[in-house]
């Protein structure tokens, strides 16, 4: 069974002057984060904007992915929708395309139980028949993925992660404790350090499309070398960027951080509006203070 281990990136999705998918620059997103030497990468995600765009863009976006990556690196095809069947769909289709894994999200604004919201993701899963990394997002979906829903979906082999993000301890706790069989993988950015000292062994981090090289310092200190010292110190470093993510306008940072390195992916695609001139300052100098601080310990 395919296991999550090391640096996701959800990658960015680039957009032309026009609004239009540029997939010219996707290639070259996708090449970016081969060549930084990320564990794996994620299509159709909220940091790739999968709420902003059509289901043809959707598949698309998926068969390119899998096209430019080939087997070079783990492909997790996202399943996020409102209607159970629109995320069979995506989930059907990964299976076609081969992806390795996909993400199974709770259904945003429908508000279900949690045994419905198990029924969601077990509906999805059979569908599917690939590993599946759930992805718990009260702050998106409006409900938490807890107890009950956890016991049902466990009982399936298939489900084999959770990328929590819900920024509540207990449930990291939670899922240590009772649900071992699902792997943990951070998705609260700055509480990484916590869930590689809980297990984890693997991050799901949007900061990976423009800074890659530092999320896998961190990663390689707490889970490979099993160094919290040094992790602490990393983890430390990284805080600003997290800092000025977690204050709004997340998508249109991690996009803005991309033009810094040099990707070309455009604009947010409405209702998001880009960053003004004082955050595209305040970023550039957040990004540089968090290189430097990184690379002066990776050094030691």
């Amino acid at each position: 069974m395919f296991k999550f281990e090391g640096i996701y990136t959800p990658a960015v999705t680039p957009y032309a002057a026009d609004g239009a998918i540029d997939y010219g620059r996707f290639d070259q997103v996708l090449e970016s984060l081969i060549e930084a030497r990320v564990h794996g990468i994620i299509i159709g995600g909220s940091t790739g904007e999968y709420y902003a765009q059509t289901v043809e863009e959707r598949l698309a976006l998926a068969e390119r992915a899998r096209q430019v990556i080939g087997n070079r690196l783990p492909l997790i095809v996202g399943t996020g929708a409102i209607r159970t069947e629109d995320a069979v769909v995506y989930a059907r289709h990964a299976r076609e395309i081969k992806a390795d894994a996909i993400l199974v999200t709770s259904p945003p604004y429908a508000l279900p139980t949690e045994q419905e919201n198990a029924h969601h993701a077990l509906t999805v899963d059979r569908a599917a028949q690939l590993p599946i990394m759930l992805y718990n997002y009260p702050g998106r979906m409006g409900i938490s993925m807890g107890d009950d829903y956890f016991a049902a979906v466990s009982r399936s082999p298939n489900v084999v992660a959770i990328k929590e993000s819900s920024g509540d301890m207990n449930n990291l706790h939670l899922l240590a404790c009772r649900y071992p069989s699902i792997a943990l993988s951070c998705g609260w950015d700055d509480q990484a350090l916590e869930f590689f000292a809980w297990g984890a062994r693997s991050w799901v981090c949007a900061g990976s499309n423009f800074i890659p090289r530092e999320h896998v310092a961190l990663y390689q200190a707490c889970v490979v070398e099993k160094d919290f010292d040094k992790g602490r110190k990393i983890m430390a470093a990284m805080m600003p960027l997290m800092n000025f993510l977690d204050a709004g306008k997340f998508v249109q940072s991690i996009k803005q951080g991309c033009e810094l390195k040099g990707l070309a992916v455009g604009p947010v695609r409405a209702p998001l509006q880009p960053l003004d001139d004082a955050e595209k300052a305040q970023l550039q100098a957040v990004i540089a203070e968090v290189k430097r601080n990184v690379a002066a310990i990776s050094v030691v």
